[in-house]
Protein backbone atom coordinates (compact mmCIF):
# COMPACT_ATOMS: atom_id res chain seq x y z
CA UNK A 1 0.00 0.00 0.00
CA UNK A 2 3.22 2.38 0.53
CA UNK A 3 4.63 1.88 -2.36
CA UNK A 4 1.28 2.37 -4.12
CA UNK A 5 0.60 5.64 -2.67
CA UNK A 6 4.07 6.55 -3.27
CA UNK A 7 3.92 6.14 -7.11
CA UNK A 8 0.77 7.13 -7.31
CA UNK A 9 1.02 10.77 -6.00
CA UNK A 10 4.64 10.92 -7.28
CA UNK A 11 3.57 10.70 -11.46
CA UNK A 12 1.00 13.39 -10.76
CA UNK A 13 1.59 17.58 -10.89
CA UNK A 14 0.44 19.14 -7.49
CA UNK A 15 -2.02 21.76 -8.34
CA UNK A 16 -0.96 25.06 -6.07
CA UNK A 17 -3.75 27.47 -5.62
CA UNK A 18 -2.25 31.73 -6.58
CA UNK A 19 -2.29 33.27 -3.25
CA UNK A 20 -1.35 36.37 -5.43
CA UNK A 21 -3.43 38.80 -3.12
CA UNK A 22 -2.21 37.04 0.49
CA UNK A 23 -5.67 36.94 1.59
CA UNK A 24 -5.29 32.84 2.21
CA UNK A 25 -3.14 32.18 5.09
CA UNK A 26 -0.49 29.44 4.46
CA UNK A 27 -1.04 26.20 5.97
CA UNK A 28 -0.52 22.32 6.22
CA UNK A 29 -1.89 19.24 7.47
CA UNK A 30 -0.28 15.77 7.28
CA UNK A 31 -2.82 13.02 6.45
CA UNK A 32 -1.13 10.05 8.19
CA UNK A 33 -1.72 6.19 7.22
CA UNK A 34 -0.53 3.67 8.78
CA UNK A 35 -0.90 -0.14 8.59
CA UNK A 36 -2.60 -2.16 12.03
CA UNK A 37 -4.12 -5.67 12.21
CA UNK A 38 -3.96 -6.58 8.80
CA UNK A 39 -5.56 -2.85 7.42
CA UNK A 40 -4.87 0.08 6.49
CA UNK A 41 -5.92 3.46 9.06
CA UNK A 42 -6.21 7.05 8.54
CA UNK A 43 -5.41 8.90 11.62
CA UNK A 44 -7.76 12.20 12.30
CA UNK A 45 -7.65 14.19 15.49
CA UNK A 46 -10.43 15.97 17.09
CA UNK A 47 -10.06 19.63 18.02
CA UNK A 48 -10.95 21.20 21.05
CA UNK A 49 -12.96 24.02 21.80
CA UNK A 50 -10.56 26.13 23.53
CA UNK A 51 -8.78 26.41 19.33
CA UNK A 52 -9.34 29.48 17.65
CA UNK A 53 -10.25 28.14 14.13
CA UNK A 54 -12.74 24.89 13.43
CA UNK A 55 -13.87 24.28 16.67
CA UNK A 56 -14.76 20.33 17.66
CA UNK A 57 -14.01 18.65 14.03
CA UNK A 58 -12.54 16.17 13.06
CA UNK A 59 -9.08 17.13 10.96
CA UNK A 60 -5.74 16.08 10.36
CA UNK A 61 -3.19 17.29 12.11
CA UNK A 62 -1.59 20.57 10.87
CA UNK A 63 -1.97 24.06 11.14
CA UNK A 64 -0.22 27.50 9.91
CA UNK A 65 2.91 28.05 8.41
CA UNK A 66 5.21 29.44 10.62
CA UNK A 67 8.47 32.06 9.44
CA UNK A 68 10.60 29.29 10.74
CA UNK A 69 9.41 26.67 8.31
CA UNK A 70 11.47 25.70 5.37
CA UNK A 71 8.59 24.37 2.99
CA UNK A 72 4.84 23.54 3.99
CA UNK A 73 5.99 19.98 4.09
CA UNK A 74 7.71 20.50 7.32
CA UNK A 75 4.85 22.53 8.85
CA UNK A 76 2.97 19.73 8.61
CA UNK A 77 5.28 17.98 10.24
CA UNK A 78 5.78 20.48 12.93
CA UNK A 79 2.24 20.61 13.50
CA UNK A 80 1.68 16.98 13.97
CA UNK A 81 4.78 16.97 16.26
CA UNK A 82 2.73 19.56 18.45
CA UNK A 83 -0.24 18.36 18.08
CA UNK A 84 -0.10 14.53 18.47
CA UNK A 85 3.39 14.15 19.08
CA UNK A 86 4.30 12.17 15.99
CA UNK A 87 8.17 12.92 15.47
CA UNK A 88 9.38 14.07 12.09
CA UNK A 89 11.80 11.45 12.05
CA UNK A 90 9.10 9.03 12.08
CA UNK A 91 7.04 10.02 9.44
CA UNK A 92 8.01 8.44 5.60
CA UNK A 93 6.58 11.38 3.20
CA UNK A 94 4.83 9.28 0.54
CA UNK A 95 4.18 12.86 -1.41
CA UNK A 96 1.47 15.72 -1.42
CA UNK A 97 -2.33 16.44 -2.75
CA UNK A 98 -3.47 19.90 -4.34
CA UNK A 99 -3.79 22.71 -2.40
CA UNK A 100 -7.35 23.28 -0.51
CA UNK A 101 -8.73 26.80 0.10
CA UNK A 102 -11.15 26.81 2.98
CA UNK A 103 -14.08 29.09 3.50
CA UNK A 104 -11.91 30.37 7.06
CA UNK A 105 -9.24 31.59 4.46
CA UNK A 106 -6.50 28.82 4.93
CA UNK A 107 -4.59 28.01 2.00
CA UNK A 108 -3.80 24.31 2.99
CA UNK A 109 -1.16 22.58 1.74
CA UNK A 110 -1.85 18.48 2.26
CA UNK A 111 1.01 16.06 2.74
CA UNK A 112 0.68 12.25 2.88
CA UNK A 113 3.07 10.45 5.34
CA UNK A 114 3.13 7.07 6.78
CA UNK A 115 4.05 6.52 10.59
CA UNK A 116 4.44 3.23 12.62
CA UNK A 117 1.80 1.55 14.35
CA UNK A 118 1.57 0.92 17.15
CA UNK A 119 2.79 4.55 18.32
CA UNK A 120 3.05 6.88 21.82
CA UNK A 121 0.97 9.80 20.68
CA UNK A 122 1.23 12.55 22.80
CA UNK A 123 -2.07 14.65 22.77
CA UNK A 124 -1.23 18.04 23.21
CA UNK A 125 -4.85 19.22 25.11
CA UNK A 126 -4.81 22.76 24.31
CA UNK A 127 -5.37 21.83 20.68
CA UNK A 128 -6.62 18.47 20.37
CA UNK A 129 -9.54 16.32 22.60
CA UNK A 130 -8.47 12.71 20.85
CA UNK A 131 -6.81 11.07 18.20
CA UNK A 132 -9.07 8.94 16.07
CA UNK A 133 -8.11 6.19 13.28
CA UNK A 134 -10.36 5.45 11.06
CA UNK A 135 -10.24 1.85 8.95
CA UNK A 136 -9.70 3.22 5.24
CA UNK A 137 -11.94 0.18 4.04
CA UNK A 138 -14.47 2.48 6.08
CA UNK A 139 -13.64 5.59 4.32
CA UNK A 140 -13.81 3.69 0.87
CA UNK A 141 -17.28 1.81 1.80
CA UNK A 142 -20.41 3.83 0.11
CA UNK A 143 -22.51 3.52 2.57
CA UNK A 144 -20.37 5.69 4.82
CA UNK A 145 -20.33 8.58 2.36
CA UNK A 146 -22.97 11.13 1.92
CA UNK A 147 -23.03 14.63 -0.28
CA UNK A 148 -24.79 17.40 1.21
CA UNK A 149 -25.64 20.95 0.20
CA UNK A 150 -23.95 23.77 2.45
CA UNK A 151 -24.23 27.30 1.95
CA UNK A 152 -20.81 29.11 2.98
CA UNK A 153 -20.62 32.99 2.79
CA UNK A 154 -24.32 33.21 1.12
CA UNK A 155 -22.70 30.70 -1.65
CA UNK A 156 -24.26 27.24 -1.83
CA UNK A 157 -21.95 24.61 -2.48
CA UNK A 158 -21.93 20.72 -2.21
CA UNK A 159 -19.81 19.20 0.37
CA UNK A 160 -18.96 15.28 1.28
CA UNK A 161 -19.31 13.74 4.99
CA UNK A 162 -17.72 10.69 6.52
CA UNK A 163 -19.31 9.07 8.84
CA UNK A 164 -17.11 6.64 11.38
CA UNK A 165 -18.81 5.20 14.61
CA UNK A 166 -20.89 9.06 15.17
CA UNK A 167 -18.40 11.27 14.00
CA UNK A 168 -18.64 13.29 10.83
CA UNK A 169 -15.91 14.32 8.58
CA UNK A 170 -16.76 16.85 6.71
CA UNK A 171 -15.63 20.31 5.37
CA UNK A 172 -12.04 20.77 4.25
CA UNK A 173 -10.59 17.25 5.80
CA UNK A 174 -13.32 15.95 3.59
CA UNK A 175 -12.41 17.15 0.60
CA UNK A 176 -8.61 16.45 1.13
CA UNK A 177 -9.56 13.31 2.71
CA UNK A 178 -11.87 12.56 -0.78
CA UNK A 179 -9.25 13.79 -3.26
CA UNK A 180 -7.02 11.25 -1.69
CA UNK A 181 -9.32 8.55 -2.32
CA UNK A 182 -9.98 10.08 -6.47
CA UNK A 183 -6.36 9.93 -6.73
CA UNK A 184 -4.94 7.07 -4.90
CA UNK A 185 -8.28 4.60 -5.48
CA UNK A 186 -9.23 5.61 -8.82
CA UNK A 187 -10.88 2.93 -10.79
CA UNK A 188 -11.42 1.12 -7.44
CA UNK A 189 -14.74 -0.87 -7.40
CA UNK A 190 -15.22 -0.05 -3.80
CA UNK A 191 -14.78 3.88 -4.37
CA UNK A 192 -18.29 6.13 -4.33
Amino acid sequence: MKDKIRQTLSSRQKKHISNGDGRLMPAAVLLPICQRDGDYYVLFTERTHRVEHHKGQISFPGGAWDEGDQSLVLTALRESAEEVGIRVDDVDVLGELDDVATHSNFLVSPVVGWIPYPYDFTINSDEVEKVIMVPLSTLLDKENVTLDPRVSRDRPYWGYNYNYEGQVIWGATAAILTQFLDVVFAGDPARP
